[in-house]
């Protein structure tokens, strides 16, 4: 049986959180699905193109990884891949708390679908998109933080 993962996100933009967090996945399945979640009440600041273009980038090296949009729950999602895993990673007890609300909520929804969290390096803890979005559309450099695949 193939292991298959969904990691779900919008990612907007991936960060090297993000990027840590997936390669450490990479060897625990077959199949990673990097999912960029369509919200229409979400205003992003990248495109959608752009965003799965940089992910395919980040990733072009792993030929595990598929990346993927998609505007259903997470967990219709994975019933439709075959996939039995929802990947997450953890920056702190903040996430934990937000991200187990959604997991126990899943496995209502879904109780043949796992939520396995993978907690982020530390060097990683304090990146989060929101903070990515607001140092670049303030001026900032955002480099050391995001995928080096990726260029803006």
């Amino acid at each position: 049986m193939i292991k298959r993962a969904v990691f779900p996100g919008s990612f907007d933009p991936i960060t090297k959180g993000h990027e840590s967090v997936i390669n450490r996945a990479y060897d625990m399945f077959d199949e990673i699905y990097i999912s960029i979640g369509i919200n229409s009440n979400k205003k992003y600041l990248f495109t959608l193109e752009d965003r799965k273009k940089w992910i395919e980038a980040t990733f072009a090296d792993k030929s595990k990884i598929k990346v993927i949009t998609y505007d259903t729950l997470t967990t219709e999602l994975c019933k439709k891949l075959n996939a039995k895993y929802i990947l997450r990673g953890l920056r702190n007890s903040t996430d934990f708390n937000f991200e187990f609300s959604i997991a126990q909520t899943n496995r209502d929804l879904a109780p043949g679908i796992e939520t396995i969290f993978l907690v982020t390096d530390v060097g990683y803890a304090a990146i989060n998109s929101s903070i990515v979005r607001d140092i670049y559309v303030h001026g900032g450099d955002i480099k050391q933080f995001i995928p080096d695949a990726i260029s803006i």
